[in-house]
């Protein structure tokens, strides 16, 4: 089972280390008691899912949806969240002050974030510098051993179809990049799973 997880969030029974069923950890009069809890599809909305998926390190929400990562059993969290989308936090939103008695079977949330990898500075949304967001940085991606096979991957995340063009392209200077471990990209891995740091003035620009 895939899971991505936060102190306080995570997505569970999911596809990918971005998608998966929304839970909040509740804690409940004491820190020693606590659970994590689903969220009704009812108190929840675009904004708070923009929350979510930043939280845990991923692209922007491309899907929101109940019941698409299963049926869940009670306890589901009881409060709307009231969220500004601007929020480094979900438990950082406003919530509504009534607590709800009932969530229908097969509302509890399911959440799809896209990755976060995107192409900079081409013509188009599918061209340009590829770069990856983790830990918290969007840095660029060194050329080592990339082909088309391996770039595919990348467009693949970012819904553009296949690979045509991958070029190296000179800088100036040594920055910090990301290194892709081929291997663990060919194992059907992730791109953000892959990464290992890394210093070089070879970048990889992909259309």
């Amino acid at each position: 089972m895939m899971e991505t997880i936060t102190d306080s969030v995570r997505l569970v029974d999911g596809t990918s280390l971005c998608s998966g069923r929304l839970e909040v950890k509740s804690t409940h009069s004491n820190q020693f008691n606590q659970w994590w809890s689903s969220v009704c599809e009812d108190d929840f909305d675009q904004q708070d899912a923009e929350v979510v998926c930043r939280e845990l390190g991923c692209g922007a929400p491309s899907v929101l949806q109940g019941a698409l990562y299963g049926e869940v059993e009670a306890p589901m969290w009881t409060k709307e969240f009231q969220c500004g989308g601007q929020e480094s936090a979900l438990l950082d939103c406003r919530s509504s002050g009534s607590d709800r008695n009932t969530c229908s079977p097969g509302k509890a949330v399911g959440l799809t974030c896209s990755e976060p990898v995107r192409l900079v500075g081409g013509d188009s949304r599918c061209a340009g510098t590829l770069e990856v967001k983790h830990q918290g940085d969007w840095k660029p991606v060194a050329r080592y051993d990339w082909n088309l096979k391996k770039a595919s991957v990348a467009c693949r995340d970012l819904d553009c179809g296949s690979a045509v063009s991958v070029v190296e392209r000179e800088e100036s200077s040594e920055r910090s990049v990301w290194r892709i471990d081929s291997n663990c990209v060919q194992s059907g891995s992730l791109l953000r799973e892959c990464l290992i740091s890394y210093f070089s003035s070879s970048i990889l620009d992909l259309t």
